[in-house]
């Protein structure tokens, strides 16, 4: 049987060992220099990425295996092919393929025909790799998860995952997103239900001031996604994390990003370049937490 990456779900019983994994390569990365070797990764990018691509990519190298960059301009599904028979073809190429989609239909296509692994790189449902960073981070940064996490802005595919990962390790996340921006109905529903065994809070709270209050973690997103259309913008500028909202958190709050940041958007400068800010770990950690879960889906994980 093949076991895919889709979304936070699918690690949802080894998401812990996975994230001690993830420390032990960060800590001994020598150690997995060849533990790839011979092995490819086939990565499929409908949309353009920095740190997706070259976290994976020098993942990869770093495991002594390879990988190939696939655009649609590279690959027959940009002349009509259809994703089951790519995924069919690929298959027979790599033994894992990553793919970053406009769609999460489009993922669960791939996913359903493919027969290595697949993970899911970012669609416009979920981004469990980044949450899987995130969460390493967090645990680093703070010891555990006996924690309050705000998300403030777009309830979007990060928020999705996020609140799904904050449920399956027993964090309080709080959601604050204007009125008819919340996250996706189906995985607020999933995330309380998970969060009953856990004991974690799952809660929306509109009012951002309110929202921050005990916040430990606070963690915001672009306003626009990638490929979605222009939205107005003026109704998330009470959502900035601007230091005034930094102030009304917990005195040891730790700021994420997922990044690319806008800043001045939905983030300021001045709350990037704090002492807060642990948005360049988080970023790092896409590497280490990425080829944990290669070697994970592969069976090589110890």
């Amino acid at each position: 049987m093949v076991f895919h990456f889709i979304s936070m779900l699918d690690i949802k019983e080894d998401i812990e060992s996975v994230l001690h994994f993830a420390s032990e390569i960060k800590a001994h990365p020598e150690k997995y220099w060849t533990v790839l070797a011979n092995r490819s990764l086939g990565m499929v990018f409908e949309k353009p990425s920095t740190r997706t691509r070259i976290s994976f990519e020098t993942g990869m190298t770093q495991l002594g295996g390879h990988a190939l960059y696939l655009s649609p301009k590279d690959l027959q599904i940009g002349r009509g092919e259809t994703i089951a028979d790519t995924a069919r073809v690929i298959s027979r190429y790599v033994d894992i393929i990553m793919y970053r989609a406009f769609s999460h239909s489009m993922m669960k296509e791939l996913a359903r025909h493919a027969t290595v692994p697949v993970i899911n790189a970012l669609d416009d449902l979920e981004h469990p790799c980044q949450i899987m960073a995130d969460l390493l981070t967090i645990k680093e940064k703070k010891g555990g998860f006996d924690l309050n996490l705000v998300y403030l802005g777009d309830g979007n595919n990060v928020c999705n995952s996020l609140l799904l990962g904050s449920a399956v390790v027993g964090m309080n996340m709080t959601v604050s997103t204007p009125l008819g921006k919340e996250p996706n109905a189906h995985i607020f529903k999933k995330a309380l239900e998970i969060a009953e065994e856990t004991a974690a809070e799952i809660k929306i709270v509109h009012e951002p001031e309110k929202a921050v209050r005990e916040a430990d973690v606070l963690y915001t997103d672009v306003w626009v996604s990638m490929g979605e259309k222009e939205k107005d913008k003026s109704i998330y500028i009470p959502y900035q994390l601007n230091m005034n909202l930094v102030k009304k958190a917990k005195k040891d709050v730790i700021v994420m990003h997922c990044l690319p940041a806008h800043r001045g958007e939905e983030i300021t400068d001045e709350v990037m370049e704090s002492g807060h800010s642990v948005v360049f770990d988080q970023a790092e950690n896409r590497l280490h937490v990425q080829k944990a879960i290669m070697l994970w889906l592969l069976g090589l994980m110890p």
